[in-house]
């Protein structure tokens, strides 16, 4: 057999050689073991460990989650208060503009232009009539009604 080894070791370069034992070969044997009669013992010392460990556990994951939990919801309010602040900031700006198209059009300039346009003209002398009662009547709310007023001008 070392003379067909060396044969073949003359033919294959050398590295192309390999080793067709890389080490020992391992042999597993099964071996039938029988358990059965096992008895395990309960450790009570081993059980109040385990009881104690699993309740400080548990403390620490409630503590640790009710902290993310207040940590987020403050960051999310935190939010919540920017948005209301940009509305608010934007509603303002709109409120500012409305107030200044109110006043434009309450001018009244442009309302006097506007109306001669229309063509309407200022009112005569002795046309308007200025109603004006005693201090009681006007305290109340004035109710129109349809019965002729005889009003001399002065």
């Amino acid at each position: 057999m070392a003379a067909a080894a060396a044969t073949i070791r003359g033919m294959v370069p050398a590295a192309e050689r390999r080793s067709l034992w890389a080490g020992t070969p391992e042999i597993y044997f099964s071996k039938a073991i029988d358990n059965s009669r096992l008895v395990k013992v309960e450790d009570p010392r081993r059980n109040r460990e385990m009881k104690q460990f699993c309740t400080a556990m548990a403390f620490l994951f409630l503590l640790v989650f009710t902290y993310a939990w207040q940590h987020f919801k403050a960051i999310e309010y935190g939010y919540q208060i920017e948005s209301a602040k940009r509305e608010l900031a934007v509603i303002t700006e709109m409120n500012h503009a409305l107030r200044l198209e109110d006043a434009s059009l309450r001018d009244p300039e442009r309302i006097d232009l506007l109306a001669r346009r229309m063509g309407l003209v200022p009112p005569e002398p002795g046309q308007v009539i200025r109603m004006e009662g005693n201090s009681a009547e006007t305290q109340g709310p004035v109710m129109a009604s349809n019965a002729p007023v005889m009003v001399v001008a002065q």
